[in-house]
């Protein structure tokens, strides 16, 4: 129903910045909340960052509050995450994921993902 392609990510120094973004297919984009998640190698995927349908409301666990900030342009069917200060524990893999109902921190609630992106800060 959704397809999502994440870009942007690439290999930065620490304290840089970088800005993901998350394009969808279909005209529905507005029907989701679109979350940000990572993983780590030897890791479980963790939750980064999620926006509500009409992005009124964002959330941010406290490992990423402050640096990270996520947007919405649903004319564009893009979301997008901006990071700053970026931090070599910040190295992941970051997914977007797409979810029509209720939305949680945990991964395996959000219905629609896409293939990810590398991240890589380095020290």
């Amino acid at each position: 129903q959704v397809q999502l392609v994440e870009s942007g990510g690439g290999l930065v120094r620490a304290r840089c910045s970088l800005r993901l973004s998350c394009a969808a297919s279909g005209r529905a984009f507005s029907a989701y909340a679109i979350g940000w998640f990572r993983q780590a190698p030897g890791t479980e995927r963790e939750f980064v960052a999620s926006i509500s349908k009409n992005g009124g409301s964002t959330y941010y666990p406290d490992s990423v509050k402050g640096r990270f900030t996520i947007s919405r342009d649903n004319a564009k069917n893009t979301v997008y995450l901006q990071m700053n200060s970026l931090k070599p524990e910040d190295t992941a893999v970051y997914y977007c994921a797409a979810e029509p109902g209720v939305v949680t921190v945990t991964p395996v609630t959000w219905e629609y993902w896409g293939q990810g992106t590398q991240v890589t800060v380095s020290s």
